[in-house]
C-alpha cells in the first residue's frame, strides 16, 4: 500500500492529466475530476467512476448544467499499489478509462484497448 498526502495525490493526478495526449483531453468539455475515498465496504471496489452523459448520448449543454464527473477513489488506488510509480501508472489507466466512458466507450471496448 502507498500512502501520500492529499497535496501529493492531487499533484500526481495533475501531472498524469497534463501528460495525456492533447487529442484526448482537448475535446473534454464540462468535466470535473474529483478525488475522494470510496466508502468502506462499498462493492464493487472501484478505482474510478464516470458520472454524466457520454458524448454519444449527449445533446447540447444548456445554462446551469452541472459538469460530468470523473471521480478517482484514492483509498482503492493507494491500496492496490506498492510504489509511487505503480500508483502513477494505475492513476493514468484509471483516468484514461474514465475519459473513455466520456467518449461513449464501453468497459468491453476499453478492455480490448488495454484501458481496463
Amino acid at each position: 500500500m502507498v500512502r501520500i498526502t492529499d497535496a501529493e495525490f492531487e499533484a500526481l493526478v495533475g501531472e498524469v492529466f497534463d501528460a495525456l495526449p492533447e487529442d484526448m483531453v482537448r475535446p473534454l468539455e464540462n468535466v470535473a475530476i474529483l478525488i475522494q475515498d470510496q466508502p468502506p465496504g462499498a462493492r464493487p471496489r472501484l478505482f474510478g467512476l464516470y458520472s454524466g452523459h457520454p458524448l454519444t448520448r449527449r445533446g447540447v449543454y444548456g445554462f446551469g448544467e452541472l459538469p460530468d464527473r470523473i471521480t478517482l477513489f484514492r483509498n482503492n488506488l493507494e491500496a492496490s499499489c506498492s510504489s509511487i510509480e505503480e500508483l502513477r501508472a494505475r492513476v493514468r489507466v484509471t483516468v484514461v478509462h474514465e475519459i473513455g466512458h466520456y467518449f461513449g466507450l464501453t468497459d468491453d471496448r476499453l478492455r480490448e484497448l488495454g484501458w481496463a
